[in-house]
């Protein structure tokens, strides 16, 4: 993966209609896939949304890198890092007439994102290429349930991949919401985290298909089990007490989000407040269900959301 280039603007610049096509593909982007994080931006005033749409369409389409069964794994590094570079081409004044590069080196310079974090949004999604296992370097490779290889010993560990692929998150979000105390920088990291650690547990056994396994080595044997039972129809009451720790870890995770929520821009602070209540809402909804995401996967409701929605509107206009 390449280094970060830090923005160094030439003078070409598209012109607004192409920047205005641009910040439109990655609306339908964000709408279509992000199922949590669009009711959110709704309630931010059309430029905020606008910017983390276009930062949501760049993570997505990381992501849609790294899934790629279709392709080897090397392929998928290969790519990844063709798309990064194009990043720090764009960053660098360079003209491209790819959607998500126009909308998101704008908003870049709108809100002065740095332009290092775009980078570990890039390396946490590799994280997940260099964590699969070899034997899936084929495509349409069959998995067996023989063994599952655990990519994180400790919590600890797992903390470094979650900074990147959700903590970053809070950050960038953050410097668009806008905020001046530096201390709303550790809250953001807090509540990325809780993010993900809910996603980690709602997606367990989606993961493990994928040959992924988010949940720690230590925290596996403390409840005498292992990466390999997520294969063999798990039982859901023998992962209870593991899933309730790592619930228990986001919920203290998630007060960073309330501390937050004051310290940004007011115009923004609605929109958090919808994300961190709708991401509580679904680990309460995964709580209710006695931990079982294993049947089918948790998620609201849409008239769920749109209560949530509805509040954070009622909390703009107030």
């Amino acid at each position: 993966m390449s280094a970060g280039a830090q923005p160094a603007f030439a003078p070409w610049s598209p012109a607004p209609p192409q920047v205005a096509m641009a910040y439109s593909v990655c609306r339908g982007i964000t709408r279509s896939a992000a199922k949590n994080f669009y009711y959110a931006f709704l309630v931010l005033p059309r430029h905020k949304r606008e910017a983390l749409c276009a930062v949501y369409s760049f993570m997505r389409r990381c992501d849609d890198i790294t899934d790629d069964s279709n392709l080897p794994l090397e392929e998928r590094r290969l790519k990844l890092e063709a798309w990064l570079d194009a990043l720090h081409r764009a960053q660098q004044g360079e003209p491209t007439d790819d959607p998500i590069l126009l909308a998101l080196t704008d908003a870049q310079r709108r809100y002065q994102i740095p332009a290092s974090l775009l980078d570990e949004l890039a390396l946490g999604t590799a994280m997940d290429i260099e964590t699969t296992s070899e034997l899936e370097d084929e495509p349409g490779f069959a998995r067996s349930t023989a063994s599952l290889p655990v990519h994180y010993k400790t919590f600890e560990d797992l903390q470094l991949y979650c900074y990147r692929v959700a903590s970053v998150v809070g950050l960038v979000c953050i410097h668009v919401f806008g905020y001046r105390d530096p201390a709303a920088e550790p809250l953001a990291e807090r509540c990325g985290l809780a993010f993900q650690l809910t996603n980690i547990i709602r997606d367990v056994k989606e993961d493990a298909a994928m040959g992924r396994v988010y949940l720690p080595e230590e925290d596996l044997a403390k409840f005498g089990l292992t990466a390999s039972d997520l294969l063999t129809a798990p039982d859901p009451a023998r992962f209870r007490p593991l899933l309730n720790l790592e619930a228990d870890r986001a919920r203290e995770f998630y007060k960073a989000g309330d501390e937050l929520i004051p310290m940004i821009a007011e115009d923004s602070q609605p929109g958090l407040w919808v994300l961190v209540n709708i991401y509580r809402k679904l680990l309460q909804e995964i709580t209710d269900r006695q931990y079982d995401v294993f049947s089918g996967k948790v998620s609201l409701t849409v008239s769920e959301k749109l209560r949530i929605l509805g509040r954070g509107f009622l909390q703009r206009l107030l």
